[in-house]
């Protein structure tokens, strides 16, 4: 059947599939979920405000107040409750929700974003500039956050953590006051975690599917309607066969009798979709980004490697009479200075930090790129798609290892507070061995796809299977130290 045309008092001016009368089960909740999102945006909106507000607190206020005393508790300082609130609850679960709902968070709930697009629905709407749509800014975003927060320690101070989300969002705000139309131009181009968001949310079980054939058929119809969508993001509905890019938002849900919320299998968009979209940036994310310099910065402060190095190279400054690398000059919003916690890092320690995470980054990520290489070329002739495919694999990994670090400070606080976490360990441990397992059944279907052949496929798991245990145990590094 075809879809239903839009009756002139439909208030919604979207049309709605006629298959979905035929729909039962979870099917049809989804699709009544999806319609619910579409005609119910302005309580989207007032929610999203709501956020704002709450973001604003949790991140502004604290970097006003006195810091905490060692005897305060999460419930009796707002220092500490925000902290708690915004680094062990929020930035986790929002993680985790890109593989339970796709990018839910990012089109419903992200203040960031509704901010984004309230200043591009008041500025100046210019064309989008050639040098913002350089596909490389989401690892070069990701990455320059990532060292800086490290250099200032942003998990555990809220004057750092202003600085960093607060300048984002100003960021975010400028650009979209200058850039499109109702859109959220950053989101898609410029946000740090945007790339992130994309390669995560291809694991999500749910997404807006599009009919192309009821797509095509509407156009065909006469009496339908002319509905419009205001894509926030910049996605090409017609063509978006993915998760990676839709925002969830349910704008578009039942437009032309060809968008609905649907379930899918959590493999279908990196095994089958992905084949056909190689993604160059993405492989640097997922093994440089994700897999070797996030890791590196989790495993810093506890490594022994890096006193070492740093105690080597202080022994040869002061062996020189070079005593001004080893103090501490630089100011907070460099170099974390905060002396009356007796937490203070000099330019030794500095240097020596942003050293050791690019090392990592570069050895993490140089071994599983060449495992990657080589499992290629078992599979054939080399070929750069297969090769950008088998990469996509590693995204369970990739997550679960960024989760499990983001997630260590959650753990340490409710510590702190008395709660006993035996199960924690175990559970770290079962869900990393998951991961790992779930990386190298992606990567045996998406060997099948480019061999026939057996025995290359089984050969080719090898190297995949030493990358997956590279990765497994740099993570295991954090919990359980060597």
């Amino acid at each position: 059947m075809g879809p239903v045309l839009v009756p002139a008092g439909n208030k919604s001016g979207v049309t709605l599939p006629a298959s979905s009368r035929q729909m039962g089960g979870i099917d049809e909740l989804l699709r009544r979920a999806g319609d619910w999102l579409m005609r119910n945006q302005r309580a989207i909106r007032t929610c999203q405000w709501i956020i704002v507000g709450l973001y604003v607190v949790l991140v502004g206020v604290p970097a006003f107040l006195p810091s905490p005393q060692r005897t305060t508790h999460i419930w009796s300082n707002l220092t500490l409750f925000a902290q708690f609130v915004f680094w062990g609850i929020w930035w986790p679960f929002v993680l985790l929700s890109m593989v339970l709902v796709g990018r839910l968070w990012c089109g419903l709930l992200c203040p960031e974003g509704a901010l984004s697009e309230f200043a591009s629905s008041r500025g100046k709407g210019r064309a989008v500039p050639r040098w913002l749509k350089w596909p490389g800014w989401p690892f070069v975003a990701f990455a320059g956050v990532t060292i800086y927060g490290q250099m200032v320690s942003v998990y555990q101070y809220p004057g750092p953590a202003l600085l960093i989300l607060g300048g984002s969002t100003l960021a975010a705000m400028v650009i979209g006051y200058f850039y499109g139309r109702n859109k959220r131009v950053w989101c898609r181009y410029l946000c740090p975690v945007t790339g992130v968001f994309a390669v995560l949310s291809k694991l999500a079980p749910v997404h807006f599917r599009v009919d192309r054939p009821a797509w095509h058929s509407w156009r065909k119809r006469r009496g339908a309607q002319m509905a419009r969508v205001n894509c926030a993001p910049l996605v090409p509905i017609r063509t978006m066969r993915g998760a990676s890019g839709c925002h969830m938002c349910g704008r578009c849900s039942g437009f032309r009798g060809a968008i609905t919320l649907a379930r899918r299998s959590p493999n279908h968009e990196i095994v089958q979709v992905a084949a056909s979209e190689p993604q160059p940036v993405e492989t640097i994310l997922i093994v440089f980004g994700l897999l070797g310099l996030a890791a590196g910065a989790f495993l810093w402060p506890s490594s022994a490697l890096y006193v070492e190095a740093k105690q080597v190279l202080a022994g040869w400054l002061v062996d020189h009479d070079l005593i001004w690398p080893l103090q501490p000059l630089a100011p907070w919003w460099v170099l974390t200075n905060y002396p009356a916690q007796n937490d203070v890092l000099s330019l030794l320690d500095g240097a020596v930090l942003i050293g050791y995470m690019l090392a990592a980054m570069l050895l993490i990520g140089g071994i599983v790129m060449a495992c990657l290489m080589a499992a290629t070329r078992l599979l054939g002739p080399w070929s750069s798609p297969r090769f950008h495919h088998l990469a996509q694999s590693f995204i369970p990994l990739a997550g679960c290892g960024v989760f499990l670090g983001l997630s260590a400070l959650t753990v340490t606080m409710l510590r702190n507070e008395g709660m006993e976490l035996g199960f924690v360990g175990p559970l770290r441990a079962a869900v990393l061995i998951g991961a790992g397992a779930w990386s190298l059944w992606l990567g045996w279907q998406i060997a099948a796809r480019y061999s026939a052949i057996a025995v290359r496929r089984v050969t080719a798991m090898g190297p995949l299977a030493l990358a997956v245990a590279t990765s497994c145990t740099s993570w295991a590094m954090l919990f359980w130290p060597f």
